[in-house]
C-alpha cells in the first residue's frame, strides 16, 4: 500500500536553521576558547545564530 501524495512531506518545508546544534556550539566556543569541558556545563550555553554565507 502506498501513502497518498498529500500526505508525503517535501524536504523543502523544514526550512532553514537558523540556531546552531549543542554539538556545534561546544565545537566553536571550544575553537574560540570560550567553552572548558572540565569546568563549564554543558547545559545552559548561549544559543548561536548559523553565519550566513
Amino acid at each position: 500500500m502506498s501513502l497518498d501524495r498529500s500526505l508525503k512531506v517535501s524536504a523543502t518545508t523544514a526550512g532553514k536553521r537558523s540556531v546552531m546544534t549543542r554539538a556545534e556550539r561546544i565545537a566553536k566556543m571550544t575553537a574560540d576558547k570560550k567553552f572548558d569541558a572540565k569546568k563549564d556545563k554543558v547545559l545552559g550555553i548561549p544559543k548561536t545564530l548559523i553565519p550566513t554565507k
